[in-house]
């Protein structure tokens, strides 16, 4: 049922991506403590997907929690144990050309085995997905977070996840995979594995909320009913604090968000979180205030910035190398993963050091979401004389519209480009570029 404290229509939505439901309302190195690699494995599962529905099969990726601490050396030993090949592709984690999927690190195929090592230099709310060759398989793919807390002191009384994703159920109750006409299916969406979420917390309690979007194609937006949410951090890269507009947060597919909130209400209160799909508003969780005694006598001053993970200050525009990058249309450039060779020619080329400006138009009927594989960007102004206070490594773009983004090339190497519209059956597609 759609809430009427929530309204909002898809192109509200979208519009959202491009920083409107984002705008701000002003006035170390070494390994895990040498602990043993953690062992993740591709392999079935089953998830409800409606209340009291039955199980569903799904592939998902089954270990420890991955919590580490900024400059550790993750080291994750990965076991692919579904029918098909499958790649993991490390959102947000920037800067490791050797790890980069399909231009370095190719499909692990069924019963492989892989060791990875991944240089963790920035803290963050990072993504582990599977599903970059997830399109018309036989079952769609579950993803997993990965946690980089800062070495410096955060004042939050403690950290909880939200990871949500999307779901086609078929009427038999099963889950189609992407790529596919939905049909006569049913849009779902789960939370951190289930079908609704409760969080409680006591009165003058901070709580750092890392939402992240799971989704394959859904562009949602997450709103916290009566609570102000201080946004801390975007595609795990800290953010200039800013309050939430009505407490709502857009996140793109990929798209992670590190809020702060302040339980400051009485004893008793519940708080509804709602999810929008572009369509309609939904509860899918609440916070409630316990009835323990207050954590802390009065609410905590507004939370400083979150310690910086050293992107650069300013970006050189006026010496930047300029590029035009169409999305959404027919083109023989853009492939689906599963046909990607790197024989094929870059999207562009950059020199180390410099500044690449991407103008990306998107000529598709919906709106397509861009994703930018080895290093952040900003979202320039649109008179292309600024920048948005916070960086993106994932965005959507309206259709007809052209955004463009900003990124300095730290990281040689060659890394991918993502498009896909924001529609079930559109194909994902990826190109490729390169910083020499």
């Amino acid at each position: 049922m759609a809430s009427p404290k929530f309204p909002l229509n898809r192109r509200e939505l979208m519009t959202g991506l491009g920083a409107a439901a984002l705008a701000p309302i002003w006035p170390v190195s070494g390994t895990a403590q040498g602990r043993p690699p953690l062992t993740l494995q591709a392999t079935p599962e089953t998830l409800a997907l409606r209340p009291g529905g039955a199980a569903a099969p799904v592939w998902s990726l089954q270990g420890p929690d991955l919590i580490f601490k900024r400059g550790e050396t993750a080291q994750i030993a990965f076991a692919n144990e579904l029918p098909v090949p499958v790649v993991l592709n490390w959102r947000g984690i920037d800067g490791i050309p050797a790890d980069a999927p399909l231009t370095a690190r190719s499909a692990l195929a069924s019963g492989g085995k892989a060791t990875l090592q991944l240089p963790l230099r920035h803290a963050g709310t990072f993504l582990c997905d599977s599903g970059l060759l997830g399109d018309l398989q036989a079952l769609p793919t579950r993803a997993r977070p990965l946690i980089v807390r800062e070495t410096e002191p955060v004042a939050v009384g403690r950290d909880e996840v939200l990871l949500i994703e999307d779901w086609q159920a078929r009427p038999d109750g099963t889950a189609m995979p992407p790529g596919i006409d939905p049909k006569d299916t049913v849009s779902l969406h789960t939370i951190n594995g289930r079908t609704s979420f409760e969080l409680s917390g006591q009165t003058n309690e901070r709580i750092r909320l890392r939402i992240i979007s799971g989704c394959q194609r859904s562009v949602i937006a997450v709103k916290l009913e009566g609570l102000d949410v201080r946004v801390m951090a975007i595609d795990s890269q800290p953010s200039e604090p800013f309050l939430a507009r009505n407490g709502a947060l857009v996140l793109a597919p990929g798209g992670r968000v590190d809020a702060f909130i302040d339980l400051t209400a009485p004893a008793g209160t519940t708080n509804a979180i709602l999810l929008h799909d572009g369509k309609e508003a939904r509860p899918i969780g609440k916070l409630i205030v316990s009835s323990e005694p207050p954590v802390r006598a009065a609410p905590l001053p507004p939370a400083p910035p979150l310690p910086s993970n050293g992107l650069p200050e300013r970006l050189d525009l006026k010496g930047a190398t300029r590029i035009d990058v169409v999305l959404g249309g027919p083109s023989a450039d853009w492939v689906t993963p599963a046909n990607f060779v790197l024989s094929a020619p870059p999207a562009f080329r950059a020199r180390k050091g410099r500044t690449v400006v991407l103008a990306l138009t998107n000529r598709a009927a919906v709106a397509t979401v861009f994703h930018l594989h080895g290093h952040h960007f900003r979202l320039l102004d649109r008179l292309d004389d600024g920048w948005k206070p916070f960086w993106l490594d994932t965005l959507a773009i309206e259709p007809g519209q052209t955004q463009r983004i900003a990124f300095a090339a730290e990281h040689a190497g060659r890394w991918l480009v993502e498009s896909v519209a924001a529609d079930w059956a559109a194909p994902r597609l990826v190109r490729w570029y390169a910083v020499e």
